[in-house]
């Protein structure tokens, strides 16, 4: 994989540029804050001073957990199943704000515990009917692992092929808090009790059992010391096809939106793997889970919202989208200071 355009010095030329067309806008330096940030990282990903932005899309994935048998979540793993035909019924948060912005939403059945109905607009990628609890195995096989990778690489592609550049990730996956945790914990070295947070909403009793579930799950597996043995080992299959979509979308050269916490793992795991894949990823959001704000920290990312979200879906990256139009709007609409004919700063 190919994603140096970020680091080869001769295409540091264009980053100047970029920098200075945003700089002598008709503004003050810096006023538009962190829009400006966004319209140059845009630029930069789509490599040219006059961004646009097609044929948005947001990508649900769905998978069912093993661990939801110790008892790790607030709701039972029936639903999954129930909230993707939820989605499909248009009746949840992510198909109200995807259609009030316009942009298409995909869902797939990455490892639901459930036979859908072929004929229901759910695209088929299914491993297996869940993860296997990693309180006493790995999560997934090598196999399955790679199946997911590949199966995410897929969906992009077919996407590519429609001619968007800009493609947001979330999830559903009830017990899927609990992997994201483990990932963060495992990559990122932060103790367990510092990476867990309520979830689908755990009372202090159910979270501390939570920990506790956690710290048996690190402690039987010991050490693990490649992003791949992390993912196969307390991943699910959402988050390992999330985690193959962002690094292909990345290749390919997409804006990728990154939703809350568990897609965040994915591309933590993503940026592990390649690490020049983290140029490509816009964070929609800061999460209310607890240790979100940690794992941006560490991918030293500024998340656009922080609205005290914690639902999932890929909502925030429909939430989020406008804020990208404003950034390629003005970039490529807002007068120079020559061109407006307005007197510059004098010192």
């Amino acid at each position: 994989m190919r994603l140096s355009a970020f680091i080869e010095p001769a295409k540091m030329s264009l980053e100047q540029e970029i920098q200075t067309i945003i700089d002598h806008k008709t503004k003050p330096l810096g006023a538009l804050g962190q829009l400006e940030n966004l319209a140059k990282q845009i630029c930069l990903i789509q490599q040219t001073t006059r961004p646009e932005l097609t044929f948005p899309r947001v990508v649900v994935f769905a998978a069912d957990h093993g661990i939801t048998e110790a008892g790790v979540s607030a709701y039972p793993k029936e639903v999954t199943a129930q909230m993707v035909l939820n989605f499909v019924q248009q009746g949840a948060a992510i198909n109200v704000f995807t259609r009030q912005h316009g942009i298409e939403l995909h869902v797939v059945d990455a490892g639901v515990d459930v036979d859908f109905d072929a004929a229901l607009p759910i695209i088929n990628k299914k491993v297996a009917k869940g993860t296997a609890s990693f309180l006493a195995s790995e999560a997934m096989t090598d196999a399955q692992m790679k199946h997911c990778l590949n199966a995410g690489r897929e969906i992009v592609d077919d996407y590519h092929a429609s001619g968007g550049n800009v493609i947001g990730f979330g999830e559903m996956g009830i017990g899927n808090t609990s992997s994201a945790a483990l990932i963060m914990h495992y990559i990122l070295g932060h103790p367990v009790a510092q990476c867990i947070g309520r979830g689908t909403g755990l009372d202090e009793a159910a979270l501390s059992r939570k920990g506790e579930i956690l710290e048996l799950v690190r402690a039987h597996h010991g050490q693990l010391n490649s992003p791949e043995a992390i993912l196969q080992t307390v991943g699910g299959f959402e988050i390992a096809m999330m985690c193959g979509a962002m690094l292909r979308a990345a290749e390919l050269r997409k804006v990728v939106l990154i939703d809350g916490f568990i897609a965040s793992s994915a591309a933590l795991l993503a940026r592990e793997m390649v690490p020049e894949s983290r140029a490509f990823f816009v964070f929609c959001h800061q999460s209310e889970e607890r240790g979100h704000r940690l794992m941006l920290e560490a991918m030293e990312a500024q998340p656009l919202l922080d609205l005290g979200m914690r639902l999932g879906e890929g909502s925030a990256c429909a939430l989020a989208y406008p804020l990208l139009q404003s950034a390629v709007a003005f970039m490529n609409e807002m007068a120079s200071f020559e061109s407006a004919q307005v007197s510059n700063k004098t010192s």
